[in-house]
């Protein structure tokens, strides 16, 4: 799509559409410019003929009138040109009109309407075909009553007879009949019936046993012994020199290496897994007798806080077995890119690999500075992938000219770097990183001139990065008219929340290449329309609008979403997400490969669990081997045809042996034969099923059509297909390419047009975007939601862990920051929660396994735990405080079975982390912030989420902010005042204070109070302790004096005063008590 390096804006419920020129002198151009001729009736493009050449109306003075309008003109009108006024001539294809019988030169009646039957059945030429009368004959297209079509629809009409036309008006042709029959394809699967054959006659009239049938073979065999021999594919020796035949054959990829799967999935070994699952089951036994014990010993001096306890222990063993049981199966999976590469890239032949779009989503400038943004843009351009199936789109939803001047920037650094990375091989190649890498970067750089040219990319860097920190300052102060482009044009995004939808193509074929003269990836900036009174679905809808471009402009069968701070750290993760989606296999049935989030810029201790590593390499592992991770936001490659909404590929299994050796009336074969009668029907189910997917399986087509009209029936599967997809034929026929690529014969204007339609802000009124299409609405967290819905339509998804991180990008440091990050996905969950889309009641009856339902309840109910563990938390303070327990006099029983308890737990953890990999203080890490964060920022979830669902009060998340600048871990130390702070600290004061108290009364009423108090104190310095981060944070940084000795001489402090209160032998309760010293004195 060649928009001549401009930036394209426009509004399709406003009708317009520009090209500002900011490169060259100020002007804006029409869409005349890039097109051909506009029809001077309708203003719609003239369309073009199967032989390349203008449609032309008028032989005398060639007028230009689109078809539409001749039609219309000759049907409805005086059948003359306007200009010229000479008679319309019936041009072949076109219906007949009175006045046309004496016009036989132009009859061709014998071949003008034939189908033709040479046309390929695949869905690349059926799209194309769908879309032909609408690229070619302007804004719709006519159907008349005698039932003749024009001939561009007839082109469209030729591959499948019964398959409507698409167009933007209110209009759907169907060629035959009223019903709409699914189209048929060529199975392999189906045995023709031989030929027949005469066993009286000479085989050699068949061919059989001649000369040349003996050659034939003799050919085939060298063919395949040359195909079979072994390829070395490590130094590239001993191989084959094979004709040009043999390369063009399709069995050639799947010889040898090629053949053998591009995965494999390697199981937790069962000498570490096996006793784990002891342990879970034993766990279980013992929480049974736990329970047992307290229910039976309530306290009856302190019957609330016993009550209290119970139930928050409850609920506490309820959610432990929803996180517990999905990690019963873990397991790993290994790839194999050296079998990729030898399957779908054969040398001296196109690469095979399937083409990627990359989406990179972006909104405030400010929060997310441009220059992580352009560290992202640029490791993903310099990925090692074929640079002509990548293409990476920015999504801009803040419409900021900075980041649009940041774009354009890095699309010319990208010139210089691109080719450096692919040169030397370097990793990871985003700039900021691999320069900040401190290691020798001269290990394994046997070039001489590598040196030199990374001193040089160096500088040049620097120098890029002061262009960008300098559009950063400008954009500090915004000017009262507003930003205006380098051509004087105002920027179209000046009003945030008013203006068109804007589109550049930075980079990309038959565009700018890098320095050495190569092709660079196509990079497109996107913003999308936004208008007052529309909801734009925050992420979730800036996501959808970059499916709907990227369909439009490249429309690749794989999608790949990434945060604006993520970064592609393994130049060659796609590959490695390649090996699953394109494993002939198991392949089709895999929605998306998440791979885990690693980060950068994070401390050594990790204060406030932002790693996240108990999450992404126990639990993560353990959905694997259920039906697949969850989707968690970023680093996830896609399936396109999985986001449209469309069911998982059945798998057809063998069919059951069945017992027919008893007579019918014998009840031992009851059970089988009602088995029978259920898989025949659904046997029946799938078929029909299976014959609606082969136009990609609109829900229920035909539904409705019989008992109406002739016309509405007509109209029925296009509006199938516009109240799934929406009103664009461009987009609709693009859904039904499985495999990708672009529509060929669309123009550039035509193309440009439908981008700016499909990102409108009022495209998705009506349609199912959002709700079975695409990410899905409903909550901050769309990323939990629409993993959820693809999971429910059966698909399975793979998660990919390869040795070095596909990904790195930058968390939150500082405490504040961290609590709103969870406060936004704990929100999401109680939106989920109390929604249809609850995983507790929606989606039974379909693929989704209990297991991995079990998991996404637990990803949803999470938040309500923050309100036994306020409570548990603040029991001890409270039992300190009152001398009173929850706990009774403890018995040998009871004794065993909480000393049996307490060592369960912690032989679970410890085998978990045997088998996960990870070490005891990652561990402890995430238990301690389990502890902050449910008792803050799930609390407030909690809370914020029953105001918004039952009283309509809508809560505002703000953008968590990226790295800065400003020195290693220097927003570490930085405190920031929020009232997610309250809470915690409100327990870590009490729970103080009661140890305080709790150790003074015991000291004031003797030893015997030693023992009782034993066990309260236990609890609270256990809540103690898991506060210590927050207390940490809360303290911000101290310069001499650490944090640790603050704390223990606040309470060695108040200990040991009030111990001396206590032994003071000159004080007394009764009064002043004067003793004999016992000395002599005289």
């Amino acid at each position: 799509m060649d928009t001549k390096g401009r930036l394209v804006a426009g509004s399709h419920n406003r009708n317009e559409f520009v090209l500002i020129n900011a490169d060259e002198i100020a002007r804006v151009t029409s869409v005349k410019e890039l097109s051909g001729q506009i029809c001077q009736i309708c203003g719609d493009e003239i369309e073009v003929t199967v032989d390349g050449e203008p449609f032309v109306a008028c032989n005398e003075c060639a007028f230009p009138v689109c078809r539409p309008c001749y039609e219309y003109e000759r049907k409805e009108g005086n059948q003359s040109c306007p200009q010229c006024k000479t008679r319309y001539k019936r041009i072949k294809g076109s219906p007949r009109v009175e006045g046309d019988e004496d016009e036989d030169d132009t009859d061709d009646l014998e071949h003008e309407f034939e189908i033709g039957s040479n046309i390929g059945d695949d869905p690349q030429h059926i799209a194309e075909a769908i879309l032909a009368s609408r690229l070619n004959t302007g804004r719709g297209s006519q159907v008349y009553a005698t039932g003749i079509t024009t001939p561009s629809e007839l082109d469209a009409a030729s591959v499948a007879p019964d398959l409507p036309l698409l167009t933007y008006g209110q209009e759907a042709l169907i060629i035959r009949g009223t019903q709409v029959h699914p189209i048929s394809f060529p199975d392999s699967s189906v045995s023709f019936p031989p030929r027949p054959m005469d066993h009286k006659k000479d085989l050699a009239v068949y061919g059989y046993g001649t000369i040349a049938w003996k050659e034939r073979m003799e050919e085939w065999k060298r063919k395949q012994n040359g195909k079979l021999q072994v390829v070395k594919h490590e130094g590239g020796n001993g191989s084959v020199d094979n004709d040009d035949d043999e390369l063009d054959d399709s069995d050639l990829p799947k010889m040898d290496e090629g053949r053998q799967p591009l995965w494999r999935k390697l199981p937790i070994p069962s000498s570490k897994i096996n006793p784990y699952r002891m342990i879970i089951l034993l766990r279980i036994v013992i929480l049974g007798l736990f329970f047992h014990y307290r229910i039976l010993h309530p306290v009856n001096d302190a019957y609330g806080l016993w009550l209290t306890s119970v139930i928050c222990e409850i609920w506490f063993a309820v959610s432990w077995i929803l996180d517990q049981f999905p990690k019963w199966c873990p397991i790993v999976r290994e790839t194999y890119l050296d079998r990729l590469s030898l399957r779908y890239e054969k040398e001296g032949r196109p690469s095979e690999l399937a083409d990627i779009d990359i989406f990179v989503s972006t909104v405030d400038p400010m929060k997310e500075p441009p220059l992580i943004t352009a560290n992202t843009v640029l490791s993903i351009l310099a990925v090692d992938y074929p640079v002509d199936k990548v293409a990476c789109y920015v999504s801009d939803d803040g419409a900021a000219m900075l980041t649009f001047e940041a774009l354009s920037e890095t699309s010319e650094f990208a010139r210089k770097w691109v080719p450096f990375c692919k040169k030397f091989s370097i990793e990871p190649r985003a700039p900021e990183w691999y320069f900040a890498q401190k290691v020798d970067y001269l290990k394994d750089k046997v070039d001489p001139g590598f040196v030199r040219e990374r001193r040089a990319m160096k500088r040049d860097y620097e120098d890029f990065k002061v262009r960008i920190n300098g559009l950063v300052a400008m954009a500090q102060k915004v000017p009262e008219e507003g930003w205006t482009m380098q051509d004087g044009t105002p920027w179209p995004g000046n009003n945030v929340r008013d203006h068109p939808g804007m589109i550049q193509v930075f980079l990309g074929q038959n565009g700018v290449h890098d320095i050495e003269g190569n092709e660079l990836p196509r990079l497109v900036y996107v913003s999308r329309e936004k208008r007052p009174g529309f909801d734009h679905h925050k992420k979730a809808g800036a996501m959808n609008t970059l499916v709907r471009v990227s369909a439009i402009i490249s429309n690749a069968p794989y999608l790949l979403n990434v945060d604006c701070d993520h970064y592609i750290n393994n130049s060659k993760a796609l590959r490695e997400a390649m090996c699953f989606m394109m494993d002939p296999t198991s392949g089709k049935k895999i929605c998306y490969v998440q791979f885990p989030q690693r980060f950068d810029g994070i401390d050594r201790h990790d204060r406030y669990s932002n790693r996240n590593v108990v999450f992404f390499d126990i639990n993560m592992k353990g959905l694997d081997g259920i039906q697949g991770p969850i989707y968690v936001g970023t680093g996830c490659v896609f399936r396109r045809q999985a986001l449209y909404g469309y069911d998982a590929p059945i798998k057809k299994k063998p069919p059951r042996r069945t017992c027919n050796c008893w007579p019918k009336w014998c009840c031992l074969c009851c059970g089988s034969r009602m088995k029978n009668k259920k898989v025949k029907s659904n046997e029946k189910k799938k078929m029909k099923r299976e014959a609606s997917k082969q136009i990609h399986a609109l829900e229920n087509i035909e539904e409705g059509i019989e008992g109406i009209d002739n016309e509405k029936s007509s109209l029925m599967p296009q509006i199938k297909f516009e109240k799934k997809f929406g009103q664009s034929p461009v987009f609709i026929a693009s859904t039904l390419m499985e495999e990708g690529g672009i529509l060929k014969g669309a123009t550039s204007a035509s193309l440009l047009k439908e981008a700016i339609h499909v990102i409108s802000c009022g495209y998705e009124d009506k349609t199912e975007w959002g709700k079975e299409v695409g990410w899905i609405y409903g909550s901050v967290t769309e990323d939990i939601l629409t993993g959820f819905k693809m999971h429910c339509h059966g698909w399975r998804s793979v998660y990919c862990i390869p040795k070095i991180p596909a990904f790195k990008g930058s968390a939150p440091i500082n405490l504040s920051d961290r609590l709103h990050q969870v406060l936004r996905w704990a929100l999401g969950s109680v939106e989920i929660l109390l929604s249809r889309h609850c995983p507790i009641w929606y989606g039974y009856g379909c693929g989704l396994k209990w297991l991995e339902r079990f998991s996404y309840i637990n990803s949803v109910v999470y938040p309500l735990t923050s309100i036994p563990l306020l409570a548990y938390c603040t029991l001890p303070a409270v039992c300190l405080l009152t001398g009173k327990f929850i706990v009774p006099e403890i018995s040998n029983y009871a004794s065993i079975i909480f000393m049996a308890l307490f060592i369960s737990i912690a032989a679970t953890s410890i085998l978990e982390m045997q088998w996960g990999g990870v070490g005891i203080h990652d561990w402890w890490r995430n238990e301690q912030f389990w502890v902050i964060g449910g008792a803050s920022s799930h609390l407030f979830a909690l809370f914020q989420g029953l105001l918004k669902v039952l009283a309509g009060v809508n809560t505002n998340f703000t953008v968590t902010s990226k790295a800065a600048d400003d020195g290693e871990f220097s927003e570490l130390y930085l405190f920031k005042w929020t009232s997610l702070l309250i809470p915690p600290m409100t327990l870590l004061i009490i729970n103080i204070i009661g140890v305080v108290v709790g150790v003074s009364d015991a000291i004031n009423n003797g030893y015997e109070t030693w023992g009782p108090l034993f066990g309260r104190l236990f609890f609270s310095l256990w809540v103690i302790v898991h506060l210590y981060p927050f207390l940490k944070g809360l303290m911000g940084k101290q310069d001499r004096l650490p944090t640790i000795i603050v704390v223990w001489s606040i309470l060695l402090a108040s200990i040991f005063s009030l111990l001396w209160v206590r032994i003071n032998p000159f004080v007394s309760k009764n009064g002043i008590v004067l003793e004999v010293c016992g000395l002599n004195c005289e």
